[in-house]
């Protein structure tokens, strides 16, 4: 039997000033961070795929419902992405029983690794999953519904992470062998340590 699939929230609001242009726009190979996001998720049986932006016309909000993803409307994105995952939790059914929470600067992790979440999710009910690669947790996290009302109080400190700390004894940790859940991708330099420019060959150099 298929594993049912759970909603993808996807956070792509904030302004990127570290990066210093879009992080839901940089290319990743032949695609945007975006694109290669919500193609990870499809194929691994997450849905529906919810991108939250703070402008649905802008250019991340047109790549995002040109690969198929419903917009989510961010407002005022200055907290952080705990801003966006508030928005999201509001937008959905109130009978969803949990999410899968995907920054958008986590472009290389694998469907496998979405659909093994999925799974642990699905047979263990734990309030929390987290991906694990040698040792270290990464991204994407499942929040169960009981956890809801603490990710959407406004006097949580630190946003979701503290969640993730008050309650990980309590979750699932699900090995993966995929160094992606660990590639977070903030700034230039990160950026070409995962995605060098091409190199010239000498034969090239007039």
């Amino acid at each position: 039997m298929a594993t049912p699939p759970l909603p993808a929230v996807i956070p792509a609001a904030g302004r990127s000033v570290r990066m210093g242009r879009p992080k839901a726009l940089l290319p990743a190979g032949r695609r945007s961070f975006l694109a290669a996001v919500l193609a990870s998720l499809r194929e691994g049986g997450a849905a529906p795929l919810m991108v939250v932006v703070e402008d649905p016309a802008g250019a991340v909000g047109r790549e995002a419902e040109a690969h198929g993803a419903a917009l989510v409307l961010n407002p005022d994105p200055t907290p952080g992405p705990i801003s966006s995952l508030r928005c999201a939790l509001l937008a959905l059914p109130q009978d969803t029983p949990g999410v899968l929470f995907h920054p958008v600067d986590h472009p290389l992790v694998t469907p496998a690794t979405v659909r093994s979440l999925l799974e642990g999710f699905w047979n263990a009910s734990p309030p929390l999953v987290l991906p694990v690669y040698r040792g270290r947790s990464g991204h994407p996290v499942i929040f169960g519904r009981e956890l809801f009302p603490e990710l959407l109080d406004p006097a949580l400190s630190e946003g979701a992470r503290s969640v993730v700390r008050r309650h990980r004894a309590r979750g699932l940790e699900v090995w993966v062998d995929d160094l992606g859940i660990l590639a977070d991708i903030d700034t230039p330099a990160e950026y070409e340590q995962y995605f060098p420019p091409p190199t010239s060959r000498a034969e090239d150099v007039p």
